[in-house]
């Protein structure tokens, strides 16, 4: 695996021992190699084209950033998002102009979505022919349009058009990455400004840290506090925003105070350990009895870092996922558009997560400690996670061939330590993932959040081991998930990043079969079958990697040992049931999937719940 030195490099403008800068002329792309070594980035990652050759150039006989080549653009800023995800610093990517650059556009409103920080480069046409139709300029509206492609799923976008500029944008472009919701930025180079020489000085380290984050208004935590220490049934909902202040400590602090429950959004299962008596699971679309149990039971919920999204509100369904009102609503968020948006708040508190549990816990803490084991609230969350935990248990039968991903899911958890790290994409396995699979750590469970990207797991899987070389990292994905990252095995061996793809192989696109069979019926099935499937295994063993394929369940574990001890990239291949409902998992909540009229058998089984949608 290839390691980022920190090492002040040939062609450096900044003096780290003394803090002093000498000015000397640099290249535009030399400008932001420099930028990027100053705010302490290892790796850049794409890959180059005509567009980019002069910033390419720039870390010739460098040792970082790192520059990693990768097969596809959207793999790159995957690779760059797993490894921000794991690791909280952020990577930068780099693409030509054109086609290379828009392949960034899928990763980037992955990242936008949910709100992680990922540096994107692109080459761009020269200042000195913008609007002549240059090769792949996009010109017949505004001159080099690419910005307009990419604006709507990054936080800016910026125009390098002088290098002269270029270490005020870098400056600006990390400052607003990392500061408030996190997100991607976008700078575009054109190639001459990539090769233009001037005489700048470079920012220092210091110059690229975002600015303090908001603190919590005093008066709202003081309201906010006073309904959770009031509370019979209060429960904590925790959101991205958790993992992304790093409130890890803060959330189970307070959770342990009030006796809350602790309910988790897809994004952030590993918030909380699962296997704490206070955690509920998730409630929602993919969420779990348990979950949606405690959420509608609950007199006070503390939401923190949580959007509301429709999955986790079950389609905004009274009852499904939530009874707000009257169930009483504290939502903490850094963005202040998202309090209220969705669930009317009975206190609103814009801050940082850590913060805002933070001046919580101080109130707390000048209280007398409450009391909470073995009372009614508590039992009711012990009552709750053993009904789910049974029914998980008695879903995954080990002995149906070829294996249920729930045996799958059960397998991999026995075999992995409790620090391991699982991506994941879309479908199935991710639905049952976050149902069925309990993670222990921070940083442990990445996964798609409200963009749902297919192609995702493996490329995260990477850039999360390079952040984390010393733990255990498995991508699991489907098989049409897996298809639409493979190249990126070639990437893996290339530079030895030993991740095990775990690859669940029955032949189609089973979650949407499986969607389509619930709700329109079985008889319309439609485009959803493969009709045949690669070898995966074999595949694998083709780009140089380790390869295997099992279809028992007993053969699982002795093969993930195997895979871990080859020491490198590894495919795991397990041919799963396609056998409705046994492909899949089981669903607890609701989601609004409209039926046409001319399905009036079918449709009818959902106006009762439309019903209540329109209250």
């Amino acid at each position: 695996m290839p390691e980022a030195s920190q090492d002040s490099q040939a062609g450096g403008l900044l003096d780290e021992q003394t803090g002093s800068i000498e000015l000397r002329p640099l290249t535009g792309g030399q400008i932001v190699a420099e930028c990027l070594h100053a705010a302490g980035v290892p790796y850049m990652v794409g890959i180059p084209g005509h567009g980019c050759l002069g910033l390419v150039d720039a870390f010739v006989g460098r040792d970082s950033p790192r520059l990693i080549q990768v097969r596809q653009e959207t793999a790159a800023v995957h690779l760059a998002d797993g490894y921000y995800r794991a690791s909280g610093q952020p990577l930068s990517v780099f693409t030509s102009i054109g086609p290379g650059a828009i392949n960034t556009a899928i990763g980037l409103a992955t990242a936008f979505v949910d709100s992680t920080a990922v540096l994107a480069l692109s080459g761009d046409t020269h200042m000195h022919m913008l609007g002549r139709g240059v090769l792949q300029e996009i010109e017949r509206r505004h001159d080099s349009d690419f910005a307009s492609i990419v604006r709507p799923v990054t936080k800016r976008s910026w125009l390098g058009d002088d290098a002269a500029r270029l270490p005020g944008i870098m400056r600006r472009a990390f400052r607003t990455m990392l500061s408030g919701r996190r997100g991607p930025v976008h700078v575009a180079l054109p190639m001459d400004v990539q090769a233009q020489m001037v005489n700048v000085p470079v920012p220092r380290r210091e110059d690229f840290l975002p600015p303090a984050a908001p603190e919590p208004d005093a008066r709202a935590v003081g309201r906010a506090w006073d309904l959770l220490r009031r509370a019979e049934r209060p429960l904590i909902l925790a959101g991205g925003g958790v993992a992304a202040s790093n409130a890890y400590a803060e959330l189970r602090q307070l959770a342990e105070t009030v006796g809350a429950a602790v309910v988790t959004t897809l994004q952030a299962k590993d918030v909380f350990p699962n296997d704490h008596p206070l955690y509920g699971w998730l409630t929602g679309s993919k969420g779990t009895s348990c979950g949606i149990t405690l959420c509608c039971q609950a007199d006070v919920i503390l939401a923190v870092g949580c959007r509301f999204a429709d999955e986790t509100s079950s389609s905004y369904v009274p009852g499904k996922a939530f009874n707000i009102p009257p169930t009483e609503l504290i939502h903490v968020d850094i963005d202040e558009n998202e309090i209220g948006k969705n669930y009317p708040a009975k206190v609103g508190i814009v801050a940082d997560a850590k913060a805002a549990l933070s001046a919580l816990l101080e109130l707390a803490e000048s209280e007398p400690k409450r009391e909470w084991q073995g009372k009614t609230w508590q039992r009711t969350i012990e009552r709750e996670r053993s009904r789910w935990l049974e029914h998980v248990e008695s879903w995954a039968d080990d002995s149906r061939q070829p294996v249920m991903i729930s045996s799958l899911l059960r397998h991999l958890r026995a075999a992995l330590p409790r620090q391991a790290i699982v991506t994941s994409s879309s479908g199935n396995t991710q639905a049952q993932l976050l149902q069925e699979f309990p993670f222990y750590e921070p940083r442990t469970n990445l996964t798609t959040g409200g963009f749902s990207t297919m192609g995702f797991a493996y490329p995260a899987g990477l850039g999360a081991k390079l952040a984390q070389p010393d733990c255990q990292v498995v991508a699991l994905m489907g098989d049409g998930d897996f298809l639409m990252a493979i190249q990126e095995l070639a990437t893996a061996v290339q530079y030895g990043i030993a991740v095990v793809a775990v690859v669940a192989n029955n032949a189609g696109w089973l979650s949407i079969r499986d969607l389509q069979h619930e709700v329109y019926g079985a008889e319309r099935e439609m485009a959803v079958e493969f009709g045949t499937t690669p070898d995966f295994a074999a595949v694998a063993r083709d780009f140089g990697a380790w390869g295997e394929r099992v279809s028992r369940a007993d053969e699982i574990e002795p093969a993930l040992a195997r895979a871990f001890a080859s020491g490198g990239p590894a495919v795991l291949e397990v041919m799963v049931n396609r056998e409705y409902p046994y492909s899949g998992g089981s669903a607890q909540g609701w989601w609004d999937v409209p039926v046409p009229e001319y399905l009036a058998d079918r449709r009818a089984r959902y106006e009762d719940i439309r019903a209540l949608e329109r209250l």
